[in-house]
């Protein structure tokens, strides 16, 4: 059975970005284990971009981020923001006031921020990507890290990076067991978004610009709470927003009731035009059970942060670090965080057993 220097547990932004920079300093004895049948994990898209998860990313306090996707000569466009905003009080009470672009600029990718998951999968080796691969158990045996999965399979490795939400990481069962302290900060560290649930209406153009309308509404009533425009530039033209429902709610709502609900408000705030979308789509987090559990069933307004991101004794000390977003000091909940997270520990790893 091969060992390897480190394996990632988790295939989204944090995994395959901690694969992508192991690759980049010579350790090419790394594997990279996603629970899932894709990678991306909270970054997803519909067939035609559109983002399901993650959509924003800020330049101005964001520049590793952005220097990342600019390697892989990923094009970026400011969040569209001319115009005026509609403000939704009751069924009844739709008021149209100027418009804002937000300070910092929020900034989307062209093709959507999957384009930056599939850079990352293309520029490390296949054969250290895994799919269908959940992580059961951990063992700590001789110096080294057994893993094995759902699958029956087993993996050795002297590290372990964690790159899934650390209440979900609480779910794998680590022998010994870890610090009851740790395992307690982990489980009460809400995942971010888990609780969410996103509705894209896709049309053939952007016809609310044409009235000039930004494509930002809130509503203090209706079923999504916040709206957007998510147009792709000479692409599909898309609003979206963020259920209000509370997603224990929704779990007793079908799609389709919900989607009937949407394009009802969308024309009462849009117009006629937007209540007749090619193409609608749900996204519910709370829904997938390799994001969310029971506990992330209430939304979490402040951005997460899980600590100390090591084990400091002990037998599983300097050999397990937590890298997604939720271990970012700086950006938890952020795409930046996940960059950030994987940047301090592999900094850390790296110094002390290259």
């Amino acid at each position: 059975m091969k060992n390897y220097h480190t394996i990632v547990i988790g295939g989204g932004l944090a995994g395959l970005y901690a694969a992508y920079r192991l690759q980049e300093q010579g350790i090419h004895s790394s594997l990279v284990l996603e629970a899932n049948h894709e990678f991306g994990g909270r970054v997803q898209a519909s067939a035609d971009g559109f983002d399901l998860g993650a959509t924003w990313f800020w330049p101005e306090f964001q520049p590793e981020l952005v220097a990342l996707m600019d390697k892989f000569h990923l094009n970026a466009f400011p969040q569209y923001a001319q115009g005026d905003m509609l403000i939704e009080r009751s069924l009844h009470n739709v008021q149209r006031i100027r418009g804002f672009a937000s300070s910092p600029q929020s900034w989307r990718l062209e093709g959507g921020i999957y384009r930056l998951i599939d850079a990352l999968k293309r520029s490390i080796s296949s054969d250290k990507l895994h799919t269908n691969q959940k992580v059961i158990r951990i063992e700590r045996k001789d110096g080294q890290s057994v893993v094995y999965t759902q699958s029956g399979e087993h993996f050795t490795a002297l590290n372990i990076l964690l790159a899934l939400p650390p209440r979900l990481a609480t779910q794998i069962q680590f022998i010994p067991s870890l610090p009851e302290t740790l395992l307690q900060r982990w489980q009460n560290t809400p995942t971010w978004m888990a609780p969410h649930a996103k509705y894209i209406a896709i049309y053939d153009r952007p016809f609310w610009r044409e009235q000039k309308l930004s494509g930002a509404a809130f509503s203090q009533v209706s079923d999504l709470g916040e709206i957007h425009d998510i147009s792709m530039p000479n692409g599909k033209a898309a609003l979206f927003g963020f259920f209000a429902i509370p997603a224990q709610t929704r779990t007793n709502i079908d799609d389709e009731t919900l989607k009937a609900h949407c394009r009802a408000e969308l024309q009462r705030l849009f117009g006629e035009q937007a209540g007749n979308p090619e193409q609608e789509i749900i996204k519910d987090w709370a829904k997938d059970p390799l994001i969310a559990t029971t506990m992330d069933n209430n939304p979490n307004i402040n951005h997460p942060f899980a600590g100390q991101n090591c084990v400091s004794q002990g037998d599983w000390q300097h050999n397990l670090w937590g890298v997604a977003t939720e271990w970012s000091p700086n950006f938890g909940g952020y795409l930046a965080g996940a960059i950030e997270a994987v940047d301090i520990a592999l900094k850390m790893l790296l110094g002390e057993k290259k």
